[in-house]
C-alpha cells in the first residue's frame, strides 16, 4: 500500500505523497488522472510529491489534474511547507524551507497562523510568458469576445489576467478553455479575471489550464497581484479574494520576486488500494 495525505490551501486541493524516503521513482498521466479523478480516485485539482534534493531542503514535484506538469503551486507550497515543518524533517524556526520545483526553488517560512511563500521572480517579458508572438505585457489583446487585453508575466507558469467590472458575472465555464487552449500561448495558459472590491480588495476567479476552475489558485493569486501593481491600480502589497477565501500577495519591484501568505488545512490520509498503488508503480514518466 501508498500512504498518501490529502491537505487544500482555501479549497485548491492536493494528494501528496511524501517519498522523501524512498518511493515509486515515476508518476505517469495515467496514475496521475486516476487518482485526481472524484468519482473513482481520491480527487484534487494536483498531486504532489516531495522528494529528496541535492540543492534545497526538499524537492516538489507538481502535477495537474489532467496529468500534465507544472511548474509553480502557490497553495501546494504553502501545504508542503507546512508538512514538512510540522513533520519535524525541515530547517528550524531560525530559517525558512528551501523547496526546488521545476519553475524556480522558493522559500517557506511561517508567518503567524499562516505560511509565506517567495515566488521568487515575475517573468515580465513576452518570450518569457511565453506569447506566439511579442507583445506588450500589460496589454495582450487576446482576441476572445467578452475578454478584454490581459496583462501577462510568468512565476514559473504562464499567466494572463484580465481586469473586468464584475468579476462573478464573467462566463469562466465558456471563455477558460479558450483562453488556455489559445494559439497565443503555446504552453497553454492560467486565466483569472479580477475586479475591484468595495474595500480596495480584489476578487478573482480563476481557471487554471489543465484543471479547469478552481476554488483557488496560489500562482494566479500573485499574478493577480502583481498585474494590480504592474497596471498601478493600487500599491504592491493587495489583498486577493478567491472562491476560497483571501491570500495577500507582497510584490517586491527591485527584485521582482513576490510573497504569498495564507493558511492551509489538512483533509485526511490514509493508504491507496491495491489498483490505485499499481498505477504509480507502473508508472514510466517522470512529471
Amino acid at each position: 500500500m501508498t500512504d498518501f495525505l490529502k491537505m487544500h490551501g482555501l479549497g485548491n486541493d492536493f494528494i501528496i505523497f511524501d517519498w522523501r524516503d524512498g518511493g515509486p521513482a515515476t508518476v505517469s498521466e495515467a496514475a496521475a488522472r486516476a487518482l485526481a479523478d472524484r468519482r473513482t480516485g481520491i480527487g484534487c485539482d494536483q498531486i504532489l510529491v516531495i522528494r529528496p534534493s541535492d540543492r534545497a531542503d526538499i524537492r516538489m514535484d507538481i502535477l495537474n489534474h489532467d496529468g500534465s506538469p507544472s511548474g509553480a503551486c502557490g497553495n501546494g507550497t504553502r501545504c508542503v511547507a507546512d508538512l514538512v515543518m510540522e513533520s519535524g524533517m525541515g530547517p528550524g524556526t531560525d530559517r525558512p524551507l528551501t523547496i526546488e520545483t521545476d519553475g524556480a526553488d522558493l522559500r517557506a517560512w511561517r508567518a503567524g497562523a499562516d505560511i509565506s511563500v517567495d515566488m521568487g521572480p515575475v517573468a515580465t517579458g513576452w518570450a518569457d510568458v511565453p506569447l506566439a508572438h511579442a507583445a506588450d505585457t500589460l496589454a495582450v489583446p487576446l482576441g476572445i469576445d467578452g475578454l478584454g487585453d490581459a496583462v501577462c508575466h510568468s512565476l514559473g507558469n504562464p499567466h494572463a489576467v484580465v481586469f473586468v467590472e464584475d468579476a462573478e458575472a464573467v462566463d469562466l465555464p465558456r471563455l477558460g478553455p479558450l483562453a488556455e487552449t489559445s494559439p497565443l500561448f503555446p504552453d497553454r495558459v492560467n486565466l483569472s479575471v479580477v475586479s475591484r472590491m468595495d474595500d480596495g480588495s480584489f476578487r478573482m476567479r480563476v481557471w487554471e489550464r489543465g484543471v479547469g476552475i478552481t476554488m483557488a489558485c496560489g500562482s494566479g493569486a500573485c499574478a493577480v497581484g502583481v498585474a494590480v501593481a504592474r497596471r498601478g491600480l493600487a500599491g504592491d502589497a493587495n489583498r486577493i479574494v478567491m472562491d476560497g477565501g483571501a491570500v495577500t500577495i507582497d510584490w517586491d519591484r527591485k527584485t521582482t520576486h513576490v510573497t504569498m501568505t495564507g493558511p492551509v488545512a489538512y483533509v485526511c490520509e490514509g493508504s491507496l488500494s491495491a489498483g490505485l498503488a499499481g498505477l504509480l508503480e507502473a508508472g514510466d514518466v517522470r512529471p
